[in-house]
């Protein structure tokens, strides 16, 4: 073993003498600000204890991850590595042991001075050793947080990940925690992790909901949904409230964003956007009162001038659909619908022939933000609500199918043998990054849609009729609808998509050419450049935990006589199938090249094509 003290410093009695605390210039405000923290300084120390294999190393590195991804600068200081450089002249002795803590307490208050969250891991056996790196935190004015991993010993010993249990309990070492020398269980650690009976993602959460409380990191780092919906103890009372309120009648467009918001894919918006949310999202594409969350399209809820001067000076009102109370909406507030401003930012034109910037132009002068509490389930009674998924029942399905990486695939089109190449290569490119059970989520788009796109109910058959085939593995994906409406914003609006899929807990989101795209209404040229969404995504703010994954061209390979990846060196071999080539081929009720599509799912084409046909005629 090497010399613990190899300058007979400690042995001798010696300490550092003629030493002055020099106290620094910058101010830990001005430091967090440096560090681009919004909403000021979050230095501080969480200390993971626990026995050896308890899991406090990969909640550590994992916490890390997460808070980096979230653009809060943290650093974990692990056992094992420290024992590589500034501790490695200690040995396992409890003299040891103490100093090795002393020293490490140190440095991790010099990393929370510094504004950075700083994660240790160390099993730190004795209580004496913990408290004196609280006492050196709370003497220093910066938070200390104790977590104990609360793993059994028994789980411990299963895992044995570096066969340490196994060598002390054969006597190959001595004096190894929880074996033959004690550990110190926390009498009063601000939090128990109980890792042996909880995801990783579950602790991480329980970490990060803890320093939220304590006002450490922004509301906005924890990914808990907000739904909206009245909670079932509460409901008749206000159903109640809501029969004798003033009424606001809303539109189908607006009961979509009514359910997009009560679901909880629009998190942390309690509501329809404020003025101040709504110029944060126009200016910003971010909202930033409580940390960065992508938000880069406004949902706002229109009204008419008549509405407005009705309604002014409400305490709370009820949102109504079809003589149905669908929601109470609190504290109303009225603000100017600068609609030219407002498509010039979210869709680059004001062109009414654009579909949606017409309902824009076509809606009321005054937008009415305020907080909502939704009475029940929004349901469409179309046969198609066992797909409406809300973002907590999709995450109980992922947890049900043991899935430990997500990756989600937003589509409006009908899906080829290109796109399942694509989901394929990237379920394949997963598992080899060491991922068990990566889960596809296949989530078609369910909100309104322009009149030429294919029908919500006509897609749902034809993804259905892949996964019947075998095209896709249902075994491995989950099929729901997306109850978004379609804007045809382009890039501004694919960070919509791919930021409401994070309320899913999906890590990895496949983009595709032109997303959110349409022809412009005049030259029908592409309204945005095809490329930028992609581009666009592994840039936004506030997504820097979701992983894109970029569409790779596909074209149909003539010699392998199936959708493969376009080799430019050997163009000679592929065709290309446009969406106007395939919809002429349908109506015509042609049979596309074998490996195209899965026959059953182009039947379900040939009958969508061939049924406009028929009525058509009728008419």
């Amino acid at each position: 073993m090497s010399n613990p003290d190899p300058y007979g410093m400690r042995q001798n009695g010696h300490v550092a003498t003629n030493v002055t605390y020099q106290t620094q210039h910058v101010s830990r405000d001005k430091r967090s600000q440096a560090l681009g923290q919004r909403g000021g300084f979050r230095g501080c120390t969480i200390w993971l204890t626990g026995l050896s294999g308890a899991g406090k190393t990969t909640i550590s590195f994992a916490l890390e991850e997460y808070l980096v991804g979230k653009g809060i600068p943290a650093y974990s200081l692990d056992g094992d590595n420290i024992r590589h450089g500034l501790n490695k002249n200690l040995g396992f002795s409890q003299e040891d042991r103490e100093e090795n803590i002393r020293r490490i307490s140190e440095v991790a208050k010099l990393f929370a001075d510094g504004g950075i969250v700083c994660l240790t891991s160390f099993i730190s056996p004795y209580r004496n050793d913990r408290d004196q790196a609280r006492k050196l935190h709370d003497q220093a004015g910066l938070q200390f947080v104790e977590c104990y991993v609360n793993t059994s010993l028994e789980v411990c010993e299963q895992r044995d990940v570096k066969g340490l249990y196994k060598k002390a309990r054969n006597g190959q070492i001595k004096g190894f925690t929880g074996i033959d020398q004690v550990y110190e269980e926390p009498l009063k650690p601000e939090l128990t992790i109980r890792a042996g009976d909880s995801s990783i993602d579950e602790c991480v959460q329980q970490v990060v909901e803890l320093l939220q409380q304590r006002g450490i990191v922004p509301e906005s780092a924890i990914t808990a949904v907000k739904e909206l919906f009245v909670p079932e103890k509460i409901l008749p009372k206000a159903i109640a409230e809501a029969e004798s309120l003033q009424v606001l009648d809303i539109t189908e467009l607006d009961l979509q964003w009514v359910q997009v918001l009560a679901e909880g894919w629009g998190t942390p918006l309690t509501g329809f956007m404020r003025e101040r949310q709504y110029l944060q999202s126009q200016h910003f594409g971010c909202l930033v009162d409580d940390g960065v969350a992508n938000q880069s399209i406004p949902i706002v809820l229109a009204v008419r001038t008549e509405d407005k001067e009705r309604l002014d000076g409400c305490t709370a009102v009820a949102l109504r659909y079809k003589d149905r109370r669908v929601a109470i909406l609190r504290t109303p507030e009225f603000y100017e619908h600068r609609k030219e401003e407002r498509c010039s930012r979210q869709f680059g034109t004001c062109n009414t022939g654009h579909p949606y910037v017409k309902m824009v132009f076509d809606s009321g002068d005054w937008l009415c933000g305020g907080d909502l509490e939704v009475l029940q389930r929004i349901v469409w009674n179309d046969g198609l609500d066992s797909y409406r998924l809300t973002p907590l029942e999709l995450r109980a399905k992922f947890r049900k199918l043991n899935a430990d990486a997500v990756f989600a695939f937003q589509l409006r089109n009908p899906v080829h043998n290109g796109h399942a190449l694509l989901m394929h290569d990237t379920q394949k490119r997963l598992k080899e990054r060491g991922y068990k059970h990566p889960v596809l989520l296949l989530h078609p788009l369910g909100g309104w849609t322009k009149d030429d796109d294919v029908p919500l109910d006509w897609r749902i058959k034809q993804h259905q009729a892949l996964m019947d085939e075998g095209v896709l593995d249902p075994q491995s994906t989950v099929m729901a609808i997306f109850p978004s409406p379609m804007m045809y914003a382009g890039p501004t609006e694919v960070q919509w998509h791919a930021k409401a899929r994070m309320a899913t807990g999906a890590t990895f989101y496949i983009v595709g050419r032109d997303p959110a795209g349409m022809p412009h209404p005049d030259t029908k040229q592409d309204l945005y450049n095809p490329t930028h969404g992609a581009k666009v995504l592994t840039m936004a703010p506030g997504l820097s935990q979701l992983e894109i994954v970029p569409f790779r061209v596909a074209a149909y390979n003539q010699k392998k006589k199936q959708m493969d990846y376009f080799d430019p060196e050997k163009k000679d071999d592929f065709i290309f199938i446009s969406g106007t080539k395939m919809r002429a081929m349908a109506k015509a009720g042609d049979t596309p090249p074998e490996g195209f599509m899965s026959p059953k799912a182009w039947a379900v084409m040939v009958a969508y094509y061939q049924s406009l046909s028929k009525q058509a005629s009728a008419n």
